[in-house]
């Protein structure tokens, strides 16, 4: 729909004000107009859309259900203005920086750093929220991503943070002298997943096996994955960077690994311009970021 078709501002903004106070006097004080202005308002928006916006039940202020549809609606157009504005004008500089990224990297690659992040910048407040769910960037929301992938989220810039590839593990007490040369062979094996995942099923789909039966699963929180696998109670799918340690210590062992290149974990953002508190997190982060390899 073109803007321009849109009915006025004042009337969208009064009847917004309607529904959320639920009195047209409550109303009026909110816009500091009078509550005729509002009933005047919200009479003719909807003779301008033609529909009822208001219960004819008897309650002053009740929406009809074409009411509430466009409340809803006003709700969150209103709420994306406000945090733009916020933005553009420096209103959310004190809000927590927001940061979202896997449970398993966040424990065992994030925190072990944060520490020197909070050292350097005591002035600004992080809230890290670990999550195996790909949580939505917005304005006023969460900040920043880091997730793995190959960097190609639509809409989203994406900057490769930390090399690694994908690995099936498994503690060698699980395996003992068991010959695993297809991906097949580990389908009859106990498997650990991370809750709100389908990681299982699509590598063994990407990998064409075919399985008879359904494979047996054990759904946990992100942060248990490993130390299950780790006790030899099934085989995970994992990033490398994540088991490094397990690995060097012959805790875990890589029963496959995917090298496609570019895969990693990536710095992913919003386009635009940036508050200053995540052009700061971003920039720290950069100077975590391992080495490049040299080119042989």
């Amino acid at each position: 729909m073109d803007w321009r078709s849109l009915p006025p501002l004042s009337a969208l903004r009064a009847f917004a004000a309607l529904a959320e106070t639920g009195s047209f006097t409550r109303a009026g004080a909110a816009l500091n107009v009078s509550h005729a202005a509002i009933s005047q308002q919200v009479r003719a928006l909807e003779e301008r859309l033609g529909v009822t916006l208001l219960s004819r039940d008897g309650r002053r202020g009740a929406l009809s259900p074409e009411g509430e549809r466009l409340a809803a609606a006003l709700d969150t157009a209103f709420l994306g203005i406000a945090r733009a504005v916020d933005e553009l004008t420096g209103g959310d500089a004190l809000r927590p920086l927001q940061v979202t990224t896997t449970p398993a990297f966040a424990m065992r690659w994030l925190m072990p750093r944060l520490s020197d992040f909070r050292h350097e910048h005591p002035e600004i407040e992080l809230m890290l929220n670990p999550s195996a769910l790909k949580v939505e960037l917005s304005p006023g929301g969460v900040d920043l991503a880091i997730r793995y992938g190959r960097g190609d989220w639509r809409g989203l810039d994406a900057e490769l943070l930390v090399p690694t590839t994908y690995v099936l593990v498994a503690a060698p007490s699980l395996i003992g002298e068991r010959r695993i040369a297809d991906h097949g062979d580990v389908l009859d094996l106990p498997w650990m997943q991370e809750l709100g995942t389908t990681e299982i099923s699509a590598w063994l789909r990407d990998h064409g096996v075919i399985a008879d039966r359904k494979p047996n699963v054990i759904h946990l929180p992100g942060h248990l994955v490993l130390e299950a696998v780790r006790n030899g109670d099934g085989v995970s799918l994992s990033t490398r960077v994540n088991v490094e340690q397990d690995l060097a210590a012959g805790r875990l062992v890589v029963l496959f690994e995917e090298t496609e290149p570019g895969l990693g974990y990536y710095i992913v953002t919003r386009p635009g311009v940036q508050r200053p508190a995540l052009k700061t997190f971003v920039a720290w982060l950069r100077r975590q970021a391992p080495p490049p390899e040299p080119t042989p």
